[in-house]
């Protein structure tokens, strides 16, 4: 049965966060006099996405909620007992300079253009409504999307199926006409993939080849692309602006 709708995740697909959170912190601990604590802007960086990956997935597990999974990323990284108001006060600092920083990647408005028409467009994001919701407005592609689901109001998270099955609710449709792309191999990759969806895995750079995701897994099984260009072939949407994978 042919595809009509894309679901998509957010930060590191369509939003280059990584790129955005490294810049916007970098500035941040200037600001705030921290960097002399490290050898080097590297290993600061360093460790507050050591420390952002515990707390997500702390939050992940339901161990936390938002505002303490970002509470506690600063408490940790100061290594100091703040207050809620003192952590939260410090975090808003670091994402003023974060948002000043936020880009969409340059392949996202190309082949939402292309798309636009043949396919309906939602997003799963494991984040909350409040942020991802403004990102899209602040990037101005909040309207390219039906339907936005986030998992501090959903109640579930990727990869549980019940996440990927709740976004297809939302637009109506079976999961197996829906697709699904997302950056990270396991929690997008395999999760939408058992879940039923065709998976995309887009692994900007090659930075996973070697791991077996998307290289000889069927076709039920996440299908790894470079480039969101090579996107439409895979839909088989009727345009020319699709290139054949580079990963086979």
């Amino acid at each position: 049965m042919s595809i009509r709708a894309v679901v998509w995740d957010i930060d590191d697909t369509i939003f280059d966060y990584t790129a955005a959170d490294r810049a916007g912190m970098r500035v941040h601990l200037a600001a705030e006099g921290l960097l002399e604590a490290y050898d080097s802007v590297e290993e600061a960086l360093a460790r507050w996405r050591e420390v952002t990956d515990a707390q997500w997935a702390r939050f992940s597990a339901g161990e936390s909620d938002w505002e303490g999974q970002r509470r506690d990323r600063v408490r940790a990284f100061l290594e100091e007992p703040l207050s809620d108001a003192a952590a939260d006060a410090w975090f808003q600092r670091y994402a003023g300079h974060y948002e000043a920083s936020w880009a969409l990647f340059p392949d996202v408005l190309p082949v939402l253009d292309t798309l636009a028409v043949s396919h309906r467009h939602g997003i799963l994001s494991n984040s909350s409504l409040h942020n991802q919701d403004r990102k899209l407005r602040v990037l101005g592609v909040r309207d390219r999307f039906e339907a936005v689901l986030c998992a501090a109001e959903l109640g579930v998270s990727k990869p549980a199926a019940e996440a990927f099955h709740a976004a297809c609710e939302a637009l109506g449709l079976p999961s197996r006409q829906v697709a699904y792309v997302g950056d990270h191999p396991e929690i997008d990759g395999r999760g939408a993939a058992d879940a039923g969806l065709l998976s995309v895995w887009i692994d900007r750079g090659g930075a996973h080849t070697g791991t077996g995701i998307g290289s000889g897994t069927g076709p039920s099984g996440p299908r790894r692309i470079g480039s969101l260009a090579e996107l439409p072939a895979i839909l088989g949407a009727d345009t020319r602006f699709g290139a054949p994978s580079t990963f086979g």
